[in-house]
């Protein structure tokens, strides 16, 4: 993830569209998603790394367990490591249960009115991404997350679902493109032009940012989805370059059938 202290570049002319089309629609489709309700940084923390490489469907079931058991950092911190296996058992991929717990007790322990502990000696998360990437389990994306859907900070938060749907409205990528002769496959967005991309189109204001990431993840995960994209239900297709290609290939008789 960049600093904080990089230039942002400079929005596309689509950009205010885009957003404002986004945000309708997540405004009337958005998902009641149990983790959308709080802004306590330690259980946005837990549904972020719960929902890695997981169904939503699945970590809404655990996610209430999970925190009744475990309601704050500290209690998750002095927990025995058996313990916290077993709350996660079903989950799958278990080292994201032993690096949360690490993360745990590593901000638990950094000592009273220390980094990363309030000042009434309650242990927090910081809300910086740049200090919370240092920490165990924690990538750009979810250093973003955090930033973004706890303390509501104007930074961008790219997942698998992000990058998917910037890449096609804003650089046409649909990673398969049809033309007259052949399939042709392109090359993916680098990931860096993604970030400032998402930089850029972030708003500036804490709480439309906050509904600004958490629409264009539902977005992904609900239309622009990776194998057959529901274009003609997108509200954002009238900007989108990929989907105006669709449209052309539709109209056309070139589209590849899915």
């Amino acid at each position: 993830m960049a600093r904080t202290s990089t230039p942002r570049v400079r929005k596309p002319a689509r950009a205010q569209v885009f957003t404002r089309k986004l945000l309708a629609w997540w405004a009337r489709a958005a998902r009641d998603l149990p983790w959308r309700k709080t802004r306590d940084p330690y259980r946005v923390l837990v549904s972020e790394f719960m929902l890695q490489q997981t169904q939503v469907s699945r970590v809404a079931e655990y996610y209430p367990r999970f925190l009744e058991r475990f309601p704050d950092l500290e209690s998750l911190a002095r927990a025995r490591p058996r313990a916290v296996r077993e709350a996660w058992d079903g989950l799958g991929y278990y080292a994201r249960a032993r690096n949360l717990h690490a993360l745990a007790k590593q901000v638990a322990g950094r000592g009273e009115a220390g980094e990363g502990v309030a000042g009434n000696g309650v242990p927090t998360l910081p809300d910086d991404p740049e200090e919370l990437i240092k920490l165990p389990g924690i990538g750009p994306y979810t250093a973003g997350a955090v930033a973004s859907f706890a303390y509501e900070k104007p930074v961008p938060a790219v997942d698998t679902n992000v990058r998917r749907v910037l890449s096609r409205v804003f650089f046409g990528d649909d990673r398969q493109r049809v033309s007259r002769e052949r399939l042709t496959r392109q090359r993916p967005i680098p990931p860096r032009r993604i970030w400032d991309l998402a930089r850029a189109l972030v708003p500036r204001d804490g709480k439309r940012a906050w509904k600004f990431n958490q629409a264009i993840m539902e977005l992904g995960a609900l239309i622009c989805v990776a194998r057959k994209p529901r274009c003609p239900q997108c509200p954002v297709r009238p900007v989108c370059r990929t989907g105006k290609a669709r449209r052309t290939g539709e109209n056309s008789g070139e589209e590849r059938r899915e």
